[in-house]
């Protein structure tokens, strides 16, 4: 059993906007020298800015907002028909600075955080997303470290199988979920850094097969859900 949370609490939440209740679970990285100045800004009124958990490299979880709470984490952008996606969603800070692996530690404290959350909240694997997955161009994180493919073997994400890359790319990519409005370049970085991280180079192949099979087997479907 996972050890209980410590409790940090940030000024930076409000309700969640139209009655809606976490559909979503959105990872991102701190991007921070360590844990601690992460949390000092997660708490500080002054920057605006929060998640609903921090995890440390050494898998410690700082519980920050409530869940039915709305924190501020993700920004501008969309998943699916979501655009208020701080009001869809639970946000969960990863201790990384976004070129070093993600640690045992973290990765085993956030697989038991996420079979909470999905419990809890009836969230199924494909609804859980990254930062860039759902602002490509904007932010970069979980980024091309963070170990997507061991959340899949755990059913806490998903992964894509080789299909006929017979599909438009984009047309695939915005079924599964990713913004419509997202630059080209933006939308084959952010898919690259999930399922092909290290792969450069306009669209491929086997870049359009695994969208097609992502679009085939996990279309968005994601809507508002209200308490």
């Amino acid at each position: 059993m996972a050890d209980a949370p410590l409790t940090d609490p940030s000024p930076n939440f409000g309700p969640r906007r139209d009655g809606a209740v976490p559909s979503l679970i959105v990872i991102h990285y701190t991007a921070m020298a360590d844990a601690q100045s992460a949390l000092d800004r997660l708490c500080d009124p002054e920057t605006e800015v929060s998640a609903h958990y921090l995890i440390a490299s050494d898998g410690t979880l700082h519980s920050l907002v409530a869940e039915d709470q709305r924190a501020w984490h993700a920004g501008a952008g969309s998943w699916g028909p979501l655009t208020d996606i701080n009001s869809n969603s639970i946000g969960i800070e990863l201790d990384n600075d976004g070129f070093s692996p993600f640690s045992d530690a973290l990765m085993t404290s956030l697989e038991a955080l996420l079979d909470g959350l999905m419990d809890r909240w009836a969230i199924p694997a494909p609804r859980i997303i990254g930062h860039s997955d759902m602002a490509p161009g904007r932010k970069t994180d979980p980024g091309p470290r963070f170990d997507w493919r061991r959340l899949a073997l755990g059913d806490r994400s998903l992964w894509p199988d080789a299909g006929d890359p017979g599909e438009d790319f984009r047309a695939s990519l915005t079924r599964f979920g990713y913004p419509e409005n997202a630059d080209d370049a933006a939308l084959v970085q952010a898919f690259r850094d999930r399922f092909r991280p290290g792969r450069t180079g306009p669209p491929d192949a086997a870049d359009r097969g695994l969208a097609a099979d992502l679009a085939r087997r996990f279309p968005v479907d994601v809507k508002p859900l209200t308490a």
